[in-house]
This record gives structure tokens, sequence and C-alpha cells, in this order.
């Protein structure tokens, strides 16, 4: 019997081995694919998704490198060698998948997020990376690109911060041999302890009225919380000023969030120096004390009075001047102050001599213009003058202290070398408007009204004096005198009825010689 032998063919050919460096990786990544055959002189093709599709390239070398991979370039990889003409092929190799995904971007915050940071507050740095889950990063930060810390926990926590620190930080996390995008650059600028500046307005007290207290830090920076503070002579164990000229009792136990403080009506004693300063974070931060501001009174006090010889708030250069502080209560302990060149002054200075409680100045300077004042070891205050030195050749006299309405005040312009020229064709001013012609170097208004309060100043053919501001003062208990249009034109709107009998009564009293108003209020009023 004769057998029929088959030949079953059998596919002897080698097969590639394709591996990868990567599998799974990030957007911008580099990824190397290897394909290997045992023997040599092959040339290699590489495709993606299907193997029996186009070659997306050959290489003459057994590796094919993606270089800034995207998305798109992820999927499954496979590989063939082939050699000779006709070209001999491998097998297939087995598919690589490569996993591509989008890079996780680390994002960089300052913590407080202020704008302004100061020396020895306390900074935190935080690194989110967004996309990138929240576990197994090694997180790096850089300052100026140089690495400056690394650690698995997302913050990096600088205290006290100086200004060593100033500089452009960035942060990004690590996750085995993958890396985040790196964070957008965050500039830490450090600068010296803030130093608040208070500001009182107004600056000199009319009774009853309220006074704001204005507290200011850095303009950039933000956060603060306020403490207000009245000056008291210095005592050991209570906060004060650096130059310890003064000690400090807050004005309440808590601060405010608002930066104005409000002395609201200005209280029995309210004149004196105040200080403020400002707190942020936690622990707090506080900013350095404010230079000490001044609410003065020109009134006279009942337990001491400045007075000063000549008695104006004007003088010329080379004169002198005497300052006494007259005692009327029990408090002792007076010393003489002034607050000139934006500086807190105490006592006669080496070039002014001392006589008793008088303090005589021989030789006026224009640096001693300022406000002076007395003050006890007590913390009381007297009224205050606000000293103006000219070293031109007129000056105006005027009241040193406030006037009472229905008084009399004269202003006189006067001459450096009066002698030579006694009478001066004077101008007088209020409020920078003409008010008067004088030939004889004085205006007198008779009786002062509430009207007159306000800037003054004169000029003549030999110059022009420095202004001076007139205080009025109205009386406990008294009417503001009111011009009779107001009145009218108030009176017009309420009830036109009223105002037809009150002009038959205007009418009625200018017949008799009588004011209007006061037997309106008369009427209104009555005893």
């Amino acid at each position: 019997m004769h057998h029929t032998r088959f030949l079953i063919p059998t596919d002897n050919r080698p097969t590639a081995t394709l591996s990868s460096d990567k599998e799974d990786v990030f957007t911008g990544d580099r990824v190397t694919l290897s394909c290997t055959v045992k023997s040599s002189g092959w040339k290699f093709y590489w495709y993606r998704h299907r193997p029996d599709s186009t070659p997306v390239t050959t290489t003459s070398g057994y590796s094919y490198t993606l270089s800034w991979v995207s998305v798109s370039d992820g999927g499954q990889y496979w590989c063939r060698a082939g050699r000779g003409d006709p070209v001999y092929y491998t097998l297939y190799s087995d598919p690589v998948q490569i996993n591509i995904t989008e890079r996780p971007v680390a994002v960089l915050t300052l913590q407080p997020n202020w704008t302004q940071i100061f020396i020895r507050e306390t900074v935190t740095m935080r690194c989110d990376i967004h996309g990138g889950g929240d576990s197994d990063w090694q997180y790096e930060w850089y300052k100026n690109s140089y690495s400056v810390y690394s650690n698995t926990k997302p913050e990096y926590r600088i205290s006290p911060v100086y200004m060593s620190n100033s500089g452009s930080y960035t942060c990004e996390g690590g996750k085995g041999n993958k890396l985040s995008e790196t964070s957008e650059a965050v500039q830490l600028t450090v600068s010296d302890q803030p130093k608040a500046v208070l500001s009182i307005s107004p600056q000199w007290l009319n009774p009853g009225a309220s006074v704001i207290l204005s507290c200011e830090v850095d303009k950039t920076s933000t956060g603060w919380r306020f403490s207000w503070y009245r000056t008291v002579t210095y005592r050991a164990g209570l906060p004060s000023i650096s130059d310890k000229s003064y000690s400090l009792q807050p004005l309440s136990d808590n601060g405010t969030t608002a930066d104005s403080y409000t002395l609201l009506p200005a209280g029995p004693t309210p004149t004196g120096g105040y200080v403020c300063r400002a707190g942020r974070g936690d622990p707090v931060y506080d900013t350095l004390y404010s230079e000490p501001q001044f609410l003065w009174s020109g009134d006279l006090q009942p337990s001491v009075s400045l007075r000063i010889s000549p008695n104006t708030t004007q003088h010329f250069t080379s004169k002198s001047l005497s300052l006494s502080c007259e005692e009327k209560g029990n408090s002792t302990g007076w010393r003489l102050m002034s607050y000139r060149e934006k500086r807190v002054k105490s006592g006669c200075a080496r070039w002014e001599s001392i006589t008793e409680s008088t303090c005589t100045i021989t030789t006026l300077n224009r640096w001693y213009s300022g406000v002076f004042w007395c003050e006890s070891g007590s913390g009381e205050y007297s009224n205050a003058v606000n000293i103006t030195v000219h070293d031109g050749d007129v000056i105006l006299e005027s009241p040193v202290h406030p006037v009472t309405e229905g008084d009399s005040v004269t202003l006189t312009c006067t001459f450096r070398y009066q002698e030579t020229n006694p009478n001066l064709k004077t101008d007088f001013y209020k409020d920078g408007v003409l008010i008067k012609n004088e030939t004889t170097g004085e205006m007198t208004i008779p009786t002062v009204s509430k009207s007159d309060e306000g800037f003054y100043k004169c000029k003549s053919g030999q110059g022009e004096s420095p202004e001076s501001w007139v205080t009025v003062r109205v009386p406990p208990g008294s009417v503001v005198s009111m011009s009779l249009p107001r009145l009218l034109c108030g009176l017009l709107v309420m009830s036109p009825f009223l105002l037809v009998s009150i002009v038959l009564t205007v009418k009625c009293c200018r017949a008799r010689g009588q004011n209007f108003l006061s037997v309106y209020l008369q009427s209104v009023y009555p005893a």
C-alpha cells in the first residue's frame, strides 16, 4: 500500500519583541519603543492601532522615540523587522499599550493671600496638583529657579519671614518618573516692619463735637485690626512708644476692624496725645506704634494755662518769646511741650533760659513755629497755642485764645520796624477774600459772631503776613445768629401763610425800631 504524505507548512520566521521605557505618561513627555530581533541586518517597521496598517515610520535602528507626546499619540503599538530584497519580514511583535493623559498642573498659592508681606510675619506656600489626584505626590518648591524645599505634604511654611526670602517662587509635583506642569510664578516681596500713621480730625477741639482718629498702614496691605491708645506719662510696665517719652493706655479692650475711631462726643478730658497700631495674622503680627498725634484746645483750662508774651500767635524772627505754665489747681509736675517739625519736644532747649515756670526763647527762628502747651505728670493738658515765626517784615497780631461771640476783636498788622512807620495802610483778608482797608493798621470787629471765624491775614506796602485762625465760641444756651434772608427762605418752604404773618411783623418791628428776630423768638419761646 502506498501512503500519501501531506506537508503542513510551519512559519519559522523569527519573532520581533517590542518593549517601552514608559507605559503611562503625561502629555509633553517622551516615550522610547525598542524592537529586538536575535539576528542582525534588519530594518524596523512601526505600527499603531493595527498591525496590518501602513507603518507610521521605518527606522534602521531598533528604537523609535515619540517626543512631546499628546493624548492622540496614545494606543497600541506593534513592530516587525525586515531585510533583503525582496524583503523578508519577521513576525509581528505582541502589542504594547501606551497610555497618555493630560499633564496635571501645579498651582501655587500664598497664604495669607496678602499683596504685601512684612518682616517676621508667617507665610505658607501651598502647592496643589490640579488633575492629578491628591496622593503619592512629592512636592518641590523653587525660588528664582533653584530648589529650596521638598516634602510629601503640599505646604511650605516660612516663619518668620525675612527680606532675604523675597523672590519669585514656583512649585511642581512628582510621582514616580512623572512630573506635573510647573506652577505659575508667585512673587513674594518682604518689606521692613511697617509703622502705623495716625491722623486726627479736627486737631483743635470744638467742645461737644466728635473727633475722628484715623489709622493707616501701607496702602497696599490689607487684613489689619486696629488698636487705639491715649498717651500718659511714662510708667514702667505699660506699653510705651520707642523713645519712652510716653506710655500708652488703650481706649478700648478690643481693637477695631475699621481704620477709624470716634471720640463721640469728645469726652471730659479729650485733649492730649493719641497713638494707634495695627495687627493681623495668627499669631498676631503688629506694626510699630504710630507717632503720637495731639488733640488740642485753645480754651483756657481749669488746672493750668499757657501764657505767652508777646500775647499773639505770630512773631518775628530774631525777637524773644516767653512761655509760662500758670497752675490753677492741685496738679504738679508741669512741663512745657511743643510739636514742631513733626516731632514732639519737651522743655527748653540749651539756647533758651528757664526762670521758675517760664521758658524764654531769646532769639526766635522759623523752626520754633508749632504748637505749644503745658502737660502735667498726671496727664492733664493746658490750652494750646499755635505759634508762627515769620522771617518777613509784616505779621498779624490776633487773639491767642478763642473769642466769645458778642465780644470785640481787634486785629493789628505790625511792621517789623514799626517805630519808623507806625501807621500802615493795610488790607485785611478773611479766607483769602479782601474784607477791609484801613489806614491805621488795625481792624476791629465790634461784635464778633460765629460767621467771623476763619483765617485772617494782612497786606501792606511792606509785605504780607502769614494767615492766622480766629476761633469764635458760642456761649452755652445762646442762639446762633441767623440772617433774615436765610430764615425767610426756610419758612417759605414750610408755610407760606406763616411767612405772610412774619413779613407783617418785620414791617411793624422796623416801624418801632425793634429787632425782628428777638421779637419772634420771644413769641415762640416766652420766658
